[in-house]
């Protein structure tokens, strides 16, 4: 859920809109998704059931952004300055993830659902390892969050450590290592945490906590972006090659994303389980690739709604439940029909002025601390 970054070969003003499309569309899937755990219009089960891949493309976005970032540092030759990295992504991640955290803490009616995890797991970024979907579903969305955390502490070390040992372009064995330690870490968390449960009344509660939230089951995507960051950085060749076809590659992309659809239709079977990740993620590699190619028309597509809704696409994301929680409490005193198109309607204009006012309130104060503080390092 990064917010717009200047990349490798593009001036720093330089806008692309491309990404901000991908990143409104994601966060607009993730919303509609979740939209159908409160009261709803009946259509909404079918239209969105697959909107939780909302937040895998948020990955392959973050894991290109940020390796876009880190590579293009390596290949001027300047290094890694962790410092630097880990300031920037504190001032950007967590006044506005606090301030989220003490909405759910201090107004109980905040909270969407009955009970909170520990607030240790908050503060930790763990809430995504062994949540129990049942018992603690309040400000449960925060488990991505806590995958992108643990990736942002993870990755400048691991390629700190890969510079040091002069890995060079052997580390790419290091992806498709991972990428495919995936299926074999799925498949055994399927067969010894989730078929024991098959046919109880639990047997969905045991599919989230053991494949759905777990880091090691969920990193697809992440490295998909790495991929992409690290091809356009260090291959041109093939960056060249494949930037003239960004049309076609986004049609291949919304085609194997819609393979996705019918293989994760029962979203807990074992094809979706083991193969519906990975093929999700390739998809929307493909597209992020696409987006970020001139020859693709989102590359070029410019809309003042998409660049807004990106900005406040953070904010979105860490508020939307709580703020349609109040909302439909407050309107169906008023007598409005919860399942109605008028509270649905009412949830989406509460939802995006939440946000804005974390936004303004928390994120853009913060960010500008940060950037006093980066300018008063880079001036010493």
């Amino acid at each position: 859920m990064s917010q717009s970054v200047s990349l490798p070969g593009k001036p720093e003003n330089t806008k692309f809109f491309g990404l901000d499309h991908l990143r409104t569309f994601a966060i607009t899937f993730v919303i509609l998704f979740h939209y159908r755990l409160f009261k709803h219009p009946e259509w909404m089960d079918q239209a969105f059931a697959f909107g939780w891949t909302g937040v895998d493309l948020f990955f392959v976005l973050s894991g290109y952004l940020i390796s876009a970032q880190l590579f293009s540092k390596i290949a001027q030759g300047k290094g890694i300055s962790l410092k630097e990295f880990f300031l920037k992504r504190f001032f950007r991640i967590i006044p506005a993830y606090l301030a989220v955290v003490a909405l759910y803490f201090c107004i109980p009616v905040f909270r969407e659902r009955e009970a909170l995890p520990p607030l240790w797991k908050f503060l930790t970024f763990t809430q995504n390892l062994g949540v129990n979907l049942k018992t603690n579903g309040t400000f449960s969305h925060a488990w991505s969050l806590c995958i992108e955390e643990q990736f942002y502490l993870l990755l400048p070390l691991i390629i700190t450590v890969l510079l040091y040992l002069k890995a060079g372009r052997k580390s790419a064995w290091l992806i498709g290592i991972l990428f495919i330690a995936g299926f074999a870490l799925r498949y055994m968390s399927w067969t010894q945490f989730v078929v024991p449960f098959q046919g109880t009344d639990d047997s969905w509660v045991a599919w989230y906590r053991a494949i759905y939230y777990p880091t090691y089951n969920r990193l697809d995507s992440l490295l998909v972006g790495v991929s992409i960051a690290g091809i356009f950085q260090f291959w041109p060749a093939v960056k060249e090659k494949v930037t003239r076809y960004g049309n076609v590659i986004l049609i291949i992309g919304v085609l194997l994303l819609a393979a996705a659809y019918f293989l994760c239709i029962d979203q807990e079977s074992f094809n979706a389980t083991i193969f519906g990740f990975p093929l999700i993620a390739i998809a929307y590699g493909a597209i992020v690739t696409a987006a970020i190619s001139p020859s693709c028309f989102l590359y070029r597509l410019n809309s003042r709604i998409s660049s807004r809704i990106a900005i406040l696409s953070y904010s979105i994301y860490l508020s939307h439940k709580g703020v349609i929680h109040l909302t439909q409490l407050q309107c169906s005193k008023w007598g409005i029909a919860e399942k109605g198109h008028l509270m649905f309607f009412i949830c989406m204009v509460t939802t995006v002025s939440g946000a804005l006012i974390l936004r303004y309130i928390v994120e853009k104060p913060f960010l500008r601390i940060r950037d006093y503080i980066l300018y008063k390092e880079n001036d010493r």
